[in-house]
């Protein structure tokens, strides 16, 4: 039997100032006790995989921060690294689709497993542990090229199972389909993914599009997660028509609109429309505000707009938001490490979110919120889930986030499966290690 005690942790979802004693039984949290004082532990904690070798043992976190394993609940796995290229000189995302789309024909089977599992480890040893990953899937490329992502996809989802969760989600095409077109949709949804994606804003029909995606949806009975209103023209509001569409075919709870950067250049009356709508449909909201200061506000001047949906607004509304990673190292987004604490300090940024709650709601971003969206909702830090956790190098919130300390821990699947520790020294006078 395996047994953990991890001692004086500070988890500041639950409670802002007690500290937390947490065992694990087996794989499974057991017990959570709270307590307001440090209790006295004779083993500090190691983040050296060396050092937790026994079935049994007991350690003092001397009231580090612990987080639920974290939730990139949008991610471009099958992009990611591929700047190299697929090079983007406007930085547009007309340029993007069409230089990514260009140097997929030229990619391999070993090309793109390589990358999206280099992008995996990279998020999961920074202490994320549930990826949901958008994939490419255009009818119109060779075969090869066409189902090359999916099949790559699920492959390393079935290799990283040990390790970590990993949902598989394809972008349906937003051109209209003729019978070729379908028969590899038909195909594809038969292979085992977890749910349909899409862009249908950026089709020339639009209402068309989802109109498509949800009758795919429906048939399959798959849960679907769409680029929506990726645009910085308030005219655009797809949207309002994925509600309606929701609320038709009783898919309340089972839809999530991710960027939603039109609504930020709505005026206020029509963007409280929008919201209400969503909320009534039940929809999960996602922001990205990496790519999206990237990419969006490009043809602005002057006052340059910065993309990001309403991030305060939908939250205040009772809508639920979290924050994803995107783009990695892509002509989408040629930055980014897959690390969440990161896209949750950038949110902090460009919401105006620093306040000590703002804090905790922008860790809720990455953690319990996406997990609700993406339904992950049996591991976690509850008493009889599934243990599943990362513990910081960092004894308060705001720390963590000045520090973004990268000394971390990561629990899955009844072990430690990623630890980082950190080594730096200066020197003032004499060596001192800080």
């Amino acid at each position: 039997m395996m047994m953990m005690k991890l001692m004086n942790v500070r988890i500041p979802i639950l409670h802002e100032n007690y500290y937390f004693d947490l065992v694990i039984k087996d794989g499974y949290v057991a017990e959570i006790i709270a307590h307001e004082g440090l209790r006295k532990v004779e083993r500090l904690f190691s983040f050296s995989l060396k050092d937790h070798q026994e079935s049994e043992s007991e350690w003092d976190a001397q009231g580090r921060i612990l987080l639920p394993g974290m939730v990139d609940a949008h991610m471009h796995l099958d992009k990611s690294h591929s700047l190299f290229v697929a090079p983007n000189k406007s930085g547009t995302l007309l340029e993007a689709i069409q230089s990514y789309t260009q140097a997929s024909e030229r990619f391999t089977d070993e090309n793109v497993k390589e990358r999206m599992r280099k992008t995996a480890l990279t998020a999961m040893a920074h202490g994320t542990t549930t990826i949901r990953t958008h994939i490419d899937f255009s009818t119109k490329m060779s075969e090869d090229t066409t189902f090359r992502g999916v099949r790559m996809a699920l492959e390393l989802k079935e290799e990283l199972a040990p390790y970590l969760d990993l949902q598989v989600y394809p972008m349906l095409p937003y051109y209209p389909y003729e019978d070729q077109d379908r028969k590899k949709i038909e195909r594809m949804l038969t292979m085992g993914v977890d749910g349909i994606g899409g862009a249908p804003h950026i089709s020339e029909r639009p209402l068309e599009c989802v109109d498509e995606i949800f009758a795919y949806a429906t048939k399959y009975q798959l849960p679907i997660d769409l680029h929506t209103d990726e645009s910085d023209d308030p005219t655009v509001d797809t949207v309002l028509y994925i509600a309606e569409k929701t609320m038709e075919a009783n898919y309340q709870g089972k839809v999530v609109v991710d960027h939603l950067c039109s609504l930020a250049a709505m005026d206020h009356a029509k963007a409280e429309v929008v919201i209400m709508k969503m909320k009534e449909a039940q929809l999960g909201a996602i922001t990205l505000p990496a790519a999206n200061l990237y990419l969006q506000g490009r043809e602005d001047r002057g006052v340059v707009r910065r993309g990001i949906t309403r991030v305060r607004e939908l939250h205040e509304a009772g809508v639920p938001i979290a924050t994803a990673s995107d783009n990695v190292c892509d002509p989408f987004h040629p930055f980014g490490r897959g690390d969440l604490l990161q896209i949750a300090q950038l949110t902090g940024y460009t919401a105006h979110m620093g306040g000590n709650k703002d804090l905790t709601t922008l860790l809720e971003m990455i953690t319990e919120v996406p997990a609700r969206l993406v339904g992950k909702q049996e591991k976690g830090i509850s008493v009889n889930q599934k243990a599943d956790f990362v513990l910081f190098n960092a004894t308060s919130v705001e720390t963590l986030f000045a520090e973004l300390s990268q000394a971390r821990a990561v629990f899955a699947e009844g072990r430690w499966v990623a630890m980082t520790s950190v080594d730096r020294q200066v020197v003032v006078n004499k060596p001192m290690t800080i």
